[in-house]
């Protein structure tokens, strides 16, 4: 059945650094929405596998979905939950997204820091109550803990007439303004739980790939992630860099790119070319550094250590939170804004 065109939910956001969605030609003076629209479905699989679903990696050809072709898109196991609302082939996307500005314009030029703006998804097809909820964690948790668009932040610096270079800014912080007009989530945990958990999603594996050539994506899950605010990593001289301390790599800048020991853990949070580090730093914004854990290589008591290592003062039990507390916290901001709190 389809939905009406009026069935559509507004987010109002405010940027607190500028936003990159990056074009083609990946310069970010243009607002490119799909470049919005991919990072908010990496955060909601990032939410859905913290709840306890499955979702798959539709960067990965040989896991994302639908798995099984003969399969109509309505069968059970076609596709998993997140493809459910974002879509995938043979299943179009539920919504139309639109960034509007605060008088309800279109944007295209690039988001700025201190800009009000809004995420309008206007719903093509039923959008069930539980996906709104989902999408509302989602923002929430953009907000609060992570970042949005197609870059975040490259290497935070406080070298001496260094620290504005391009290469070094924050991008993508956000402040959550308010939720829909008239709207509030009417699911609780238990249910978004027993939602995202149910036997009609496809149920994608932790890992996939050729032989030999392993892709493991499991690790992007709430219960995986930690954050600490108020504190950033950054490099602070030619010759000694916080954050690459972090990461295991080199402290040196001419040596940076290398490891400081060939190990597992290091290996992991570093990343390599076309992978992605685990750890993300933001001097802007009220700072905060965020990253993952992966149980079996790196656990949350490593990350600790690290941290430990190079902020003076840090208490771990009262400023690092892990997914499981973070969610908690997601959903009691709920609660405290649709009872008027501040």
């Amino acid at each position: 059945m389809n939905a009406s065109l009026s069935d559509l939910k507004e987010w109002k956001l405010k940027a607190l650094t500028d936003i990159w969605t990056g074009d083609a030609e990946r310069r970010g003076d243009r607002l490119i929405p799909t470049g919005l629209l991919g990072s908010i479905r990496w955060w909601f699989e990032v939410l859905v596998r913290g709840l306890g679903g499955k979702a798959c990696d539709p960067s990965d050809s040989h896991n994302r979905c639908p798995q099984d072709s003969r399969k109509k898109p309505t069968d059970p196991g076609h596709h998993c939950v997140v493809c459910e609302l974002f879509g995938c082939t043979g299943w179009a996307r539920k919504f139309r997204l639109m960034v509007l500005d605060s008088q309800g314009q279109v944007i295209q030029g690039q988001i700025k820091a201190n800009t009000e703006f809004t995420l309008r998804f206007v719903a093509l097809r039923t959008i069930r109550e539980e996906e709104w909820c989902l999408l509302d964690l989602t923002m929430r948790l953009l907000a609060d803990y992570g970042a949005i668009g197609g870059k975040t932040v490259l290497k935070p610096s406080n070298e001496q007439g260094r620290q504005n270079a391009f290469h070094h800014r924050d991008f993508g912080l956000i402040q959550y303004l308010s939720a829909p007009d008239g709207w509030s989530c009417a699911r609780s945990q238990s249910e978004l739980t027993a939602y995202v958990c149910d036997t009609q999603w496809r149920k994608p594996p932790d890992t996939s790939g050729p032989q030999g050539q392993t892709h493991d994506f499991s690790w992007a899950s709430l219960q995986n992630f930690w954050c600490v605010k108020g504190r950033y990593l950054a490099r602070q001289y030619a010759v000694e860099s916080t954050f690459n301390q972090v990461i295991g790599r080199k402290e040196r800048k001419k040596q940076a790119q290398q490891l400081e020991s060939d190990t597992p853990v290091n290996r992991w949070l570093a990343g390599r070319q076309q992978e992605s580090k685990k750890v993300f730093s933001f001097k802007a914004g009220g700072r905060r550094t965020f990253g993952f854990v992966k149980p079996g290589t790196v656990e949350f008591d490593e990350i600790k250590q690290r941290l430990r290592n190079v902020w003076s003062g840090f208490n771990p039990d009262s400023e690092f939170k892990e997914g499981d507390n973070i969610l908690s916290e997601l959903f009691r901001l709920r609660q405290s804004s649709e009872g008027g709190a501040p």
